[in-house]
C-alpha cells in the first residue's frame, strides 16, 4: 500500500461556527488534527478545505492545504476533489480519510486502520472500539457497528446504526469515523448517488454497504473526542491541557 493522509475541513458549521479555527491547548483544531496526521509518519498530509483561512492555517502547520469547492455535499467528495489535484498520476493506492474535528487522535490509530486492508476482500476500512456504557449505546449519536469478527482480528461490518444493535446480551461497538479506502473504492463511492439507508440512517457508509462493497473494522482501545459544539471543546481543552 501507499498511503495518503486526506483531511475534510469546512469553516462553515451549524452548532460550532468556525471550529476549525478553534484554539485547542495553543493550536488551531485543524492544527492539532494535523499534527496526529503528521505523527503517523505513514504518508504526505493533506488538508481539503473550503476557505483561505484554513488553507493558511494548515501551510503553517505543515501540510499542504487544498482549496475545494465549499458547495461540495461531504467530506467524502471534499477528499476525492483534492485527491484529484495532488495525485493526478495516481501514485497514492490508499487514501485515510481522517476527520478534521479529532484533535486527540492519536497515530497509532490512525496506523490501526490500514490493517484490514491487508486483506483483498476489503475495500474499505474503518475503526471500532467496545461500548461499556448502557448511556453510550442508546445515544443516538454514537453510531453502532453490527460486527462479523474473525479469528485474525481483521472483522468486518455487516451494518451501522443509530439504534443499538445487535439487540441482546453481548458485545456492542462504537464506529469510530475514520476510513481508509483503495482508490477505486473511493472513487466508486463518490459517483454513487445516496443510498436509501444511508438516507434513513444519515450514515454515509451505509452507501458502501448498499452497493456490495466490504467494510474491514480494526478494533481499538480509544475514542477520539469529537468536537461537534461549545461544550466538546472546552472538553477538548481540558483533556490537552
Amino acid at each position: 500500500m501507499t498511503p495518503i493522509i486526506l483531511i475534510p475541513a469546512r469553516l462553515a458549521s451549524t452548532r460550532l461556527p468556525n471550529k476549525m479555527l478553534k484554539e485547542i491547548n495553543g493550536l488551531p483544531l485543524i492544527s492539532q488534527v494535523v499534527k496526529r496526521a503528521l505523527e503517523a509518519d505513514i504518508g504526505p498530509v493533506h488538508v481539503a478545505c473550503d476557505s483561505p483561512e484554513i488553507q493558511e492555517v494548515v501551510t503553517k502547520a505543515g501540510a499542504r492545504g487544498v482549496l475545494t469547492d465549499p458547495g461540495l455535499p461531504s467530506g467524502s467528495d471534499r477528499i476525492f476533489k483534492a485527491l484529484q489535484e495532488v495525485d493526478p498520476q495516481k501514485k497514492f493506492d490508499t487514501i485515510i480519510n481522517v476527520q478534521g474535528d479529532l484533535p486527540n487522535i492519536s497515530s497509532k490509530i490512525i496506523k490501526a486502520s490500514l490493517d484490514p486492508l491487508k486483506e483483498e476482500r476489503f475495500d474499505v476500512a474503518t475503526l471500532g472500539v467496545e461500548i461499556h456504557s448502557q448511556e453510550d449505546l442508546m445515544n443516538p449519536n454514537i453510531v453502532k457497528i453490527a460486527l462479523a469478527h474473525r479469528e485474525n482480528g481483521r472483522h468486518e461490518a455487516l451494518y451501522f446504526s443509530r439504534a443499538p444493535i445487535p439487540t441482546g446480551a453481548g458485545p456492542h461497538y462504537h464506529h469510530i469515523g475514520l476510513y481508509t479506502y483503495r482508490r477505486p473504492a473511493l472513487e466508486r463511492f463518490v459517483e454513487l448517488p445516496p443510498s436509501p439507508l444511508e438516507v434513513q440512517e444519515k450514515l454515509e457508509q451505509l452507501r458502501v454497504l448498499e452497493n456490495d462493497m466490504r467494510i474491514g473494522v480494526a478494533l481499538v482501545d480509544e475514542v477520539p473526542l469529537s468536537i461537534d459544539t461549545a461544550e466538546d471543546l472546552n472538553k477538548a481543552r481540558k483533556i490537552m491541557a
